[in-house]
């Protein structure tokens, strides 16, 4: 098996990364320290990890070619991106 480095590889890592900063750290919400809410939302972080390395698995099945994988998902966290702006 192939190292492949992808977009979503970094995602998942952030992702991680955040959910064990908030989970050691504690969640601050707009400035409001929320420690009881720091393991909920390290849950979801991780969750939403795992959401991003299956997403990453299935995209590498239907693209083998790393440069149209590449494409692919920085198209996919783009879109996400931008859909994030606008329902924000």
């Amino acid at each position: 098996m192939k190292l492949r480095i992808t977009p979503l590889n970094f995602a998942s890592a952030l992702l991680l990364l955040l959910a064990g900063y908030v989970w050691i750290k504690g969640a601050s919400i707009t400035g409001v320290n929320l420690p009881h809410l720091g393991g909920t939302i390290g849950w979801i972080f991780l969750l939403f990890a795992f959401v991003v390395s299956f997403l990453d698995l299935m995209l590498r099945n239907f693209f083998p070619e790393i440069k149209k994988l590449w494409i692919v998902e920085l198209s996919f966290i783009t879109l996400t991106i931008i859909i994030f702006l606008l329902v924000k």
